[in-house]
């Protein structure tokens, strides 16, 4: 639900054009800046995760925040839109997002893991 929601919030944002009708260098700040939002929730969300589950739930969310939005793109941009698999460079933005989620949420769970142990570590010595 949550996933559609996201997806429908940035088909609206990106109307009528889904994005297009911005320059290249305003989407290349618009991915850029969307990463620091992203991590933050990210960061609220495991960091109340315990150390033990923390990679298996950011793998998930990884997972639930790229399958569908990438789902819902293809049906939009490749299918309606009629652009095919070629959606995924002319919308390179969005096709990013379709990766960087995958690096970025585990990334937040080791870091947060690593800051548990060293915690664990000073509290023990």
């Amino acid at each position: 639900m949550t996933a559609t929601l996201v997806w429908a919030g940035f088909l609206a944002a990106g109307w009528p054009s889904y994005y297009q009708q911005y320059s290249l260098a305003t989407m290349v700040w618009f991915v850029v800046l969307l990463l620091a939002p992203i991590t933050a929730v990210v960061y609220l969300v495991l960091r109340r995760v315990r150390a033990a589950r923390r990679v298996k739930v950011a793998l998930w969310l990884a997972f639930y925040f790229t399958v569908p939005l990438a789902l819902y793109d293809w049906a939009y941009c490749g299918v309606y839109l009629g652009h095919g698999a070629t959606f995924l460079t002319r919308y390179w933005y969005l096709s990013v997002y379709y990766v960087l989620p995958w690096l970025l949420i585990p990334s937040v769970a080791w870091v947060l893991n690593r800051l548990s142990s060293v915690h664990a570590v000073r509290g023990a010595i």
